[in-house]
């Protein structure tokens, strides 16, 4: 395996997460917090997120690993994946990040929590998706940019 087979990013997207969501609850506890809603609208909300981010990123990681590629990008990419969450999204599982840090915001009815997405979410383009992007243009070149005007980067 060539050591330089892999996408430059900033550091592995679920600790991006985790840090991120760690930081906003913190916050939240110790610092202030800001009310979004009514709970019940919010706890809903938050639910959904919750339910919405494991739905899209398990599919995802199944789908990566029965077509025999690594969604750990610190290991180099085998090939394009287009099935699956693939079909709509071409970053589910950051997609997926983001919808459980909305859903932590939502279930704690708090706007700096919530707001912990805005973030997370230009960390992922900037620092993940942007790098993976060069790196799978530059390793499946035309295949790579046919899956781009295919699908959307997020949603």
């Amino acid at each position: 395996m060539d050591a330089e087979d892999h996408p430059k990013i900033v550091a592995f997207p679920p600790l991006l997460w985790l840090i991120g969501a760690t930081v906003s609850v913190l916050v939240h506890f110790f610092v202030f917090s800001i009310r979004i809603l009514p709970q019940p609208f919010t706890l809903i909300l938050g639910i959904v997120c919750l339910l919405a981010g494991p739905s899209l990123a398990l599919p995802a990681l199944f789908t990566m690993r029965a077509a025999g590629t690594h969604a750990n990008p610190a290991k180099p990419a085998l090939l394009i994946v287009r099935a699956g969450p693939y079909r709509f999204t071409r970053n589910p599982m950051y997609l997926a990040l983001c919808l459980v840090q909305a859903g932590i915001g939502f279930l704690l009815n708090d706007w700096i929590t919530l707001l912990f997405v805005v973030p997370l979410a230009l960390i992922l383009h900037f620092g993940v998706i942007l790098p993976e992007e060069r790196y799978l243009e530059a390793k499946f070149g035309e295949q790579y940019l046919a899956l781009k005007r295919e699908v959307r980067r997020w949603i």
